[in-house]
């Protein structure tokens, strides 16, 4: 994964560059805090390792520069990977990133959260963006089989989970709060949520999720 990571950074600093897609632009804080920090909740939760590994489906949410989409996918070649993002330019570079790099597991999707049908089982990420409150009622799922996981810093414990209990959990069930070792940051914590009944979503449906599979 270094030279991964290596090859990654460069096209970040130079080819992309004007699209301040990651603000980490030293070499070995990016490989622990972008790339790493992507793919250990494979590497150290089971139940992340599990899901991902039989339902064979996982959509980032917000991807940004690319992060944990394109790391997850180079290291799981196996799985499809589909990545949402709100914002064009970030669609249309992470893509190229992605060309660039050789994966051909993962692509991204012009598209919000609300606005995608979640008609398959599969594992959903979010990293580095808001709180579990505002996303899990976002999500547009039909079904049971999908499982959405939070890559949270250490603050979760004190300023999200007490809502999370208060405003969510008749909804969603809390089956993984799981702290992992990454090198160079203070604590990275992975929390996972699988719905209790099946959610029923408010936003505008454009698009499932089979349609980019």
């Amino acid at each position: 994964m270094l030279n991964f990571s290596l090859k990654y950074l460069e096209l970040l600093k130079t080819r992309f560059a004007g699209l301040n897609l990651t603000r980490i632009l030293d070499d070995q804080e990016f490989y622990e805090k972008q790339v790493l920090d992507s793919i250990l909740p494979y590497e150290q939760c089971p139940e992340f390792k599990e899901l991902l590994d039989k339902r064979g489906v996982l959509v980032d949410i917000g991807f940004g520069g690319g992060f944990p989409l394109l790391p997850l996918a180079h290291h799981c070649p196996k799985p499809l990977f589909v990545g949402l993002e709100s914002r064009a330019k970030k669609v249309e570079a992470v893509n190229v990133i992605a060309e660039e790099l050789g994966i051909s597991n993962a692509q991204a999707f012009h598209h919000r959260a609300e606005e995608v049908l979640l008609n398959r089982p599969c594992v959903v990420t979010f990293k580095a963006v808001g709180t579990v409150m505002d996303y899990l009622p976002a999500l547009q799922i039909p079904i049971k089989d999908v499982t959405v996981f939070f890559y949270k810093g250490p603050s979760y414990m004190e300023k999200e989970h007490a809502e999370f209990e208060k405003t969510l959990s008749k909804q969603w069930e809390l089956v993984v709060n799981q702290v992992l070792s990454v090198p160079g940051t203070d604590e990275r914590r992975l929390v996972g949520f699988k719905p209790r009944i099946v959610p029923r979503g408010t936003g505008k449906i454009l698009v499932k999720l089979s349609d980019f599979l």
